[in-house]
């Protein structure tokens, strides 16, 4: 039962500055009432809503100064009334605290129980909540500002607009066919036609983020690739900041990817310094080439490094045909070794050993990762926003084909699974397996 109340250590464990005990439900205040006597009060405490109240907390065995603050419903995160108990960061005092609370009647709170109870009472929609969980989870800066993008509503509210206006076409074509002796069908069906068009050209922007999305959350797959011996290690050290590679210089060290993350402008780039690519008689070797071949070609953007020393060659061929259809940045590497005779034909000039040029390769990294994409876009950033989207398309594609000849009602099935597609977003046709599995994410106190 919602109104049942709820309580969890809303802190990470282990011992800080402060831990907060937080409350939801039905009568959160009776339980506080009987665990806080607030600094020069006495009788019964009336609290007022959004006020910081400092005094002694009673955990039964033993007792704390710290906070008392009253969430009023239905302002409060969860829509119920909230309360919460901010105490010293110690283990043994936040779970003894909590411990009175499941003494005075509170429930043990599940996995992201208060957003879940926020998601019920309207608060927040489904796919805010996945982005909360996005905020809270994200290994980057940027990931984070897509979080937020989803819990500040930014999809929830184009989504939305999509629903109304579907809702709007669902009701046309039901007056449509009820009353079919008005004779406006063929009309209807014109002005329908371009409606939808409107909704699919919109339902294709979305989805075209998606991309984007993807590298902002898993981060972008950099393969640094090149035959043998042309620096690529010593290059991932240095984008690094530290000696992850084994660097040598007998050509064939590297047997296997070796992989390392960074950020560039707040983005997470992924990176792998792959086997260099060559014919070998070395049957490990070509394992660790094997390899690289296929990272090189699930990659999101290749490195292609050559050195002014040994130039281009087949070898190098084979490699550029590998990445010809994906973002590539082409450098030469070792260039404190060549003087005034480095070779003009690349996006960048190098040494791992300096640091020259790697300052401009990162630029490019990102630019041809992201362009001049705005940071404010309502990036897709889950893969089940992305499939919801995309069976929204597919959709609302047929009833546009319906449109060339189909009955209005035919018409109404197709608009309809758009409109539920939709739904899956927003939460209002989700069902209860997406649910448990999103809400699963939280941790207990979220």
């Amino acid at each position: 039962m919602l109104e049942e109340n709820i309580s969890a250590i809303a802190t990470p464990n282990g011992k800080g500055g402060v831990a907060i005990i937080r409350i939801s439900g039905r009568s959160p205040l009776e339980i506080a009432s009987k665990m806080f006597t607030p600094v020069g009060k006495t009788g019964v405490l009336q609290f007022e809503p959004y006020r910081m109240y400092p005094g002694q907390i009673d955990a039964g065995n033993f007792s704390d100064y710290g906070l008392c603050v009253y969430f009023k419903a239905p302002k409060s995160f969860t829509g119920e009334d909230i309360v919460e108990f901010h105490c010293h960061g110690g283990e043994s005092v936040a779970r003894g605290i909590l411990k009175r609370t499941f003494a005075l009647g509170a429930k043990s709170a599940g996995k992201g129980e208060f957003t879940r109870r926020a998601f019920l009472n309207g608060k927040l929609s489904l796919a805010a909540t996945e982005g909360l969980a996005d905020m809270i989870n994200g290994d980057s800066e940027a990931e984070v500002k897509a979080g937020y993008l989803l819990y500040s509503e930014k999809l929830t509210e184009r989504v939305k607009l999509l629903q109304a206006e579907l809702k709007t076409l669902l009701a046309g074509i039901d007056a449509s066919v009820d009353y079919p002796e008005e004779d406006i069908e063929e009309q209807h069906i014109d002005e329908l036609e371009i409606a939808l068009k409107s909704v699919s050209a919109r339902l294709g922007e979305l989805i075209g983020g998606y991309r984007t999305g993807k590298k902002i959350k898993s981060g972008v797959t950099v393969a640094i690739c090149g035959k043998p011996n042309t620096g690529k290690s010593s290059l991932l050290n240095r984008l690094l900041g530290y000696d992850k590679a084994i660097v040598s210089d007998i050509a064939g060290t590297t047997r296997d990817a070796v992989e390392g993350t960074i950020e560039i402008k707040g983005r997470k780039f992924n990176l792998y310094d792959t086997a260099g690519v060559r014919e070998s008689g070395d049957a490990i070797e070509n394992i660790g080439i094997e390899r690289a071949e296929s990272i090189i070609k699930s990659a999101d953007l290749a490195i292609f490094v050559t050195d002014f020393i040994s130039g281009t060659d087949e070898e190098d061929v084979r490699v550029l045909a590998m990445v010809k259809d994906k973002p590539l940045i082409k450098i030469i590497n070792k260039v404190d070794l060549s003087g005034d005779d480095t070779p003009t034909d690349a996006d960048a000039h190098t040494s791992a050993v300096t640091g020259e040029g790697i300052a401009k390769l990162k630029e490019l990294m990102y630019e041809k990762s992201f362009g001049s994409q705005s940071e404010d876009a309502a990036f897709l950033i889950e893969e089940r926003h992305f499939e919801a989207l995309t069976r929204a398309k597919k959709s609302v594609d047929k009833a546009i084909f319906a449109c060339k000849g189909q009955p209005l009602d035919i018409i109404g099935i197709d608009v309809k699974e758009t409109w539920d597609a939709l739904g899956e977003i927003t939460g209002e046709t989700a069902t209860e397996a997406i649910i448990e599995e999103i809400f699963s994410k939280f941790c207990v106190g979220k």
